[in-house]
């Protein structure tokens, strides 16, 4: 993954109101949230709520989808997945099973 990608989608996780969401959203699984029902989780205002959502939506952590007057927010899973193996693939990367 490229570093300044991974280092963008980081950072939007970096505040606790955007890691918080989107924690909720993973929890929920594949059928998402609507805006209603995350804002009554949060406990947060909505123009709050849109603000953080833009910023995990800009990064594609989170995908917004229109059904009838609600907006369904989803978790991004292969987004997700990819960002959390590019970490993992790292891991150790550098050590040896040597001493001298």
């Amino acid at each position: 993954m490229d570093i300044d990608i991974a280092a963008s989608r980081l950072a939007a996780l970096g505040n606790p109101i955007r890691l918080r969401l989107y924690r909720l959203l993973v929890r929920a699984g594949e059928a998402g949230l609507s805006m209603g029902q995350i804002q009554e989780k949060l406990g947060i205002p909505g123009s709050t709520l849109s603000h953080h959502c833009r910023g995990l939506v800009h990064v594609d952590l989170i995908q917004q989808q229109r059904a009838g007057t609600s907006l369904i927010c989803r978790t991004n899973y292969p987004v997700m997945r990819a960002l959390i193996d590019d970490l993992a693939a790292e891991c150790c990367a550098d050590a040896c099973g040597t001493t001298e």
